[in-house]
This record gives C-alpha cells, sequence and structure tokens, in this order.
C-alpha cells in the first residue's frame, strides 16, 4: 500500500540530496549522534537532483561529480512493498529501468520510505540490478541489497533488508574522498 500524498516523500527526498539545511538537520536528528555530522555534509557537499516524469520514468536523478544516481522513490506503512500492486504496473516499471541503466552502464536506485516509523531511519536504498562492475559506482552499488524477487518473478522491497539511506551516502563520501574504489 502506497501511501496518499506520494510527492511529498518525493520531496523529502530530493531536498535532502540537495542537501537544504533545515531538511538534512531535521532528519540528521533522528541519527544516532555519532552519524548527525557525517550526513550534515550533505548541506555543504549536496546533489544536483531533478526531478523525473512520465508513467515508467524515474522519479528522481541525483548528479554529483563521480555518481550519477537515477532514483526510483516508493512509500509505505507496509514492512513489504509487493510490486503485484496496481495491476503489476511496478514489475513492468522495474524491468524498464533495468533495461534503460545496464544499457547506460548504471543502475536504479530504489529508495523506500517506511511511514509512521518512530526510533529508526526512515529512508532505506536498494539496488535493482548489477549495475556497472567498476569504477566509483560500481563500488558505490557492489554492496546494496537488491529488489528481490518472489518466485514468480515479482519484485518485492523489504524494509528490514535495506541499507539506511546515511550509510548508503556515507560510502558515497568515502569513496569520492579520493580512498577510490575497492576491490576494483
Amino acid at each position: 500500500m502506497v501511501g496518499r500524498g506520494f510527492d511529498g516523500y518525493e520531496r523529502e527526498l530530493r531536498s535532502l540530496l540537495s542537501g537544504e539545511p533545515g531538511s538534512v538537520r531535521s532528519y540528521a536528528r533522528a541519527l544516532p549522534p555519532t552519524e548527525r555530522g557525517d550526513f550534515e555534509r550533505l548541506i555543504d557537499e549536496p546533489f544536483l537532483v531533478v526531478r523525473g516524469a512520465g508513467s515508467l520514468g524515474l522519479d528522481l536523478v541525483a548528479l554529483r561529480r563521480e555518481f550519477a544516481l537515477p532514483i526510483e522513490v516508493k512509500a509505505s506503512s507496509a514492512p513489504v512493498i509487493r510490486f503485484t500492486a496496481a495491476g503489476g504496473r511496478a514489475n513492468v516499471q522495474l524491468a524498464s529501468h533495468r533495461a534503460v541503466a545496464a544499457r547506460a552502464g548504471l543502475t536504479v536506485l530504489y529508495a523506500y520510505r517506511r511511514l509512521g516509523l518512530r526510533g529508526a531511519e526512515p529512508w532505506r536504498v536498494f539496488s535493482a540490478g548489477s549495475g556497472p562492475s567498476r569504477g566509483l559506482l560500481g563500488a558505490a552499488c557492489r554492496h546494496l541489497p537488491q529488489v528481490e524477487a518472489t518466485r514468480e518473478g515479482n519484485g518485492i522491497l523489504r524494509w528490514d533488508g535495506g541499507l539506511p539511506l546515511s550509510r548508503f551516502l556515507g560510502r558515497l563520501r568515502y569513496l569520492s574522498s579520493g580512498a577510490g574504489p575497492i576491490g576494483g
């Protein structure tokens, strides 16, 4: 079940990645004190975030130096999102995203916002494909949890299985700091 006012969650993620100080500081308050400072570096190191459009297009594209991150945003109060809802449209979208991203040497990220959650970071990140095998983007996406598939091949997101947004952004910061990709 995808929540009402969905555009609000897309805007929330956009404001975070764009480094809007109020949004970043508000989100950082929910993080452990040791992680807040790192997350707040988004204010000084923001992404250029472009909103996508179209019925099977991407929601956001976040750009910064070495990274181009196509992002599909999902939101639900349930711990699991099944792509068979709404007549399977999300499955068609997932297949389309994978094909387009593979041709361009990218991977599509799925950002899952858990609604009504207290006491935990609400955004989780998943990869929709294998992504590039080399470079900084490959290193950044290599250890991301994948969008799962049921036995029937339908996509599924389990919020508990995703990587917290702050940890993913920390990995991007580490990689772009000059440390370079590990093992590739």
